[in-house]
């Protein structure tokens, strides 16, 4: 099961402008998040449906465009009128770039006649998942795992215990955890001032951390990498029957030498493999190895742990209101640009 399918994630979601809705399609449930919001002079919906439906990387164009508009029939009688767009990540792994970039070549622009419905899908202008990411098989023991990692992660993963870096594990139950929280905080800021990066407001994590999922066997942990009483590095991350996810990380400017993000991600996979976690999934990096992507040192750092690189479609759009979702497009293309473009190149990166 994909983490994002989880009641958890979407009753979060709920608390920041979302509402959920629940659609059954052949015997699963599939969850739906609607966000309202004013376009001008009128409001707008968009549906959203995160890592679903499933395929394998075999489907055809027309099975695909079937089973997205079936889909899409059935979340049009739930959610809003007004709904200009139903947004689906599809959970397909592909193993290589051109693999996934031919069938997103093939499946841009489609136009269905379903059922007496004429239904146009095209590909989403943004990706809201990140469509490339590393998963990290847990099936073997932890030396199995280890020994599948560069050799330089492993030195490091052993060059910071050595120097003494300690690594904590917090949630809302732990003593002083909003202190601890706070400090997390802070290194996000830094990370944000060094990199480039753009983060939520801090209620967003608080909210995230403190979500009761006792019932739902999830856990949500924040991870602190310490070294005498200076604050190194720190990350998010949820565990849950599907997988293991790192959600989000942060790092300080002092003592990078003594390599805590490796010891706080081996620590963060060995309490993966002991809560019964298959994979780790680290949750998004660059499509291929490339020193001129402005993130090859991430693709570097994530892909060392030794995990499989896999890529994914990105988000397709099914069309419920023609006019509006060409202007909606249209604006958010332009919101793109100026944040991923425009933005980044005022400051410099």
């Amino acid at each position: 099961m994909r983490f994002l399918q989880t009641n958890f994630w979407h009753e979060f979601k709920s608390k920041h402008g979302w509402k959920n809705y629940a659609v059954d399609s052949d015997g699963f449930s599939v969850r739906v998040m609607v966000r309202s919001f004013n376009a001008g002079i009128k409001k707008i919906s968009i549906a959203y449906v995160p890592m679903a439906p499933e395929f394998n990387t075999e489907i055809g164009t027309e099975a695909f465009a079937e089973k997205l508009s079936e889909l899409a029939l059935k979340i049009k009688e739930v959610v809003p009128e007004n709904t200009i767009c139903i947004r689906f990540d599809p959970a397909i792994d592909f193993e290589t770039c051109e693999n996934r970039d031919e069938f997103v070549k093939k499946n841009r622009h489609l136009k269905k006649d379903f059922k007496k419905n004429i239904l146009k899908i095209h590909r989403s202008s943004v990706n809201v998942q990140p469509p490339d990411t590393v998963l990290l098989p847990l099936s073997g023991t932890e030396e199995e795992i280890l020994a599948q990692m560069k050799s330089k992660w492993r030195y490091n993963i052993r060059l910071a215990a050595k120097k003494g870096v300690e690594v904590f594990k917090y949630n809302k139950n732990s003593e002083n955890f909003e202190a601890e929280f706070e400090e997390f905080y802070k290194l996000f800021m830094i990370t944000s001032e060094r990199d480039g990066v753009s983060f939520h407001a801090k209620d967003y994590y608080l909210d995230l951390l403190n979500k009761d999922s006792s019932q739902e066997n999830i856990e949500v942990n924040l991870y602190v990498a310490k070294h005498e009483g200076d604050y190194l590095a720190g990350i998010i991350t949820l565990f849950c029957n599907g997988e293991g996810v790192y959600l989000y990380g942060a790092s300080g400017n002092v003592k990078r030498n003594l390599m805590a993000a490796y010891l706080l991600q081996w620590t963060a996979i060995q309490d993966a493999k002991k809560f019964g976690c298959p994979y780790y999934d680290f949750y998004g990096c660059p499509p291929r190895e490339d020193p001129a992507h402005p993130m090859h040192g991430l693709f570097l750092f994530k892909t060392g742990f030794g995990g499989k690189l896999i890529h994914r479609p990105g988000s397709f759009d099914v069309i419920c209101r023609g006019f509006d979702y060409s202007m909606y497009r249209l604006l958010e293309k332009m919101r793109a640009w100026f944040f991923r473009v425009l933005v980044k190149k005022l400051k410099g990166r």
